[in-house]
Order: C-alpha cells, then structure tokens, then sequence
C-alpha cells in the first residue's frame, strides 16, 4: 500500500498471516494497493479497512483550517468568529508544536478577517503568556536577543493582531481588554 501509484511514496507492505499487520497513517486523499498471491494457499486473500482522517487528531484538523484560510473564495463562508473561539482555546491547552501551529492560524485569521469577525478579547490568556515571557526575557542576562519559538510567534501574532485594531480604529478597546487593571496602573505611573 503507498500513497503514490508508483508505490514510492509512504509505502507499507505485508505479507504472511494477520498478527505480522500493523495500522497505519497515509497521508492525502488516495490510496494504492497491489495485491499479489504466490498462490501458496488456496484462501481468499486480506480483508483492510481504511479509514479517512481521525475526527479529533490536531494535524488533520490543522491541514483543513490552513488550507480552507489560504483560499480567499472559501473564507466569506466559514464562521470565523466560532473558529476563532476554538483556536484561542486550542492555543491556550497546547504546548509545543501544536500551539505553535495554533498561533499561525491564529495568524491567519487575524489577517483575513473583518471588523467583528474575531473577538480579540479571548486572547487575554496568551497576552499574559507573552507579557511573562517578555518580561523574563528583560531579565535574562544570560541569552540576550535571543527568544524561543513561542515567543516569537506570540510577538509576530500580537505585532499584526495591533496593526489590525488600528487599522479598524479599536485600539484603545483592544488593549483595556488585553490588560488587567493593576497592570494598567502600573504603566500610567510609569
């Protein structure tokens, strides 16, 4: 089985009784089989399953979202303040990898939305991720200039996330929003 009709491409053979087979994940839409007895038994041959995609699994859902954002004609029709509530929340439980990736969609949609769209509220949570990595960064002497993956992205999503709300004149609401009040104080006597 391989997921290219030159059986090249993630190829996965097996051959003798059931235990020697395993599952498997295929990338892609299609998948080719060859079938081939060294008529040594007079059985019927394999019975497979397949499957399409794992309702729940972070990268299948990450590849539809990415590439349903990087069509312009599909973006009017998908509920984009829904799917931005479940990205916000995505990249809130995840580490790693997977918020990392959350933070491009994250990205992605700030970009691609219109004024109302996103609730940029619900990124509370990650300002004050960002705030505390900032603010540690400020104070590790040790690695100056140089910040995590995380980081970055936080900085690059809120860089673009601000350009935005000033674009549609709500910065001032945006960063009440974003900050708690004794933080708020503190700037005001700075």
């Amino acid at each position: 089985m391989s997921s290219s009709s030159d059986f090249q491409q993630d190829r996965h053979s097996f051959s003798g009784s059931p235990q020697k087979w395993t599952d498997f994940e295929l990338p892609g839409d299609t998948l080719y089989y060859r079938f081939t007895s060294d008529m040594s038994n007079t059985e019927w041959g394999y019975k497979f399953t397949v499957t399409a995609g794992h309702l729940g699994r972070f990268q299948t859902g990450f590849e539809i979202l990415k590439q349903m954002l990087a069509e312009e004609r599909v973006i009017p029709h998908l509920p984009l303040a829904k799917i931005w509530e479940w990205q916000v929340g995505v990249a809130c439980r995840q580490t790693g990898h997977q918020r990392l990736k959350a933070i491009h969609l994250l990205l992605k949609l700030v970009q691609c939305s219109s004024q109302g769209d996103c609730d940029l509220t619900l990124l509370k949570p990650l300002w004050q991720l960002f705030t505390h990595m900032e603010n540690n960064s400020c104070n590790d002497t040790a690695k100056p200039g140089i910040l995590l993956p995380l980081h970055r992205a936080l900085a690059e999503l809120f860089f673009v996330t601000e350009n935005r709300v000033t674009e549609l004149g709500s910065l001032q609401e945006y960063l009440l929003a974003l900050n708690t009040e004794d933080h708020l104080h503190r700037c005001t006597a700075q």
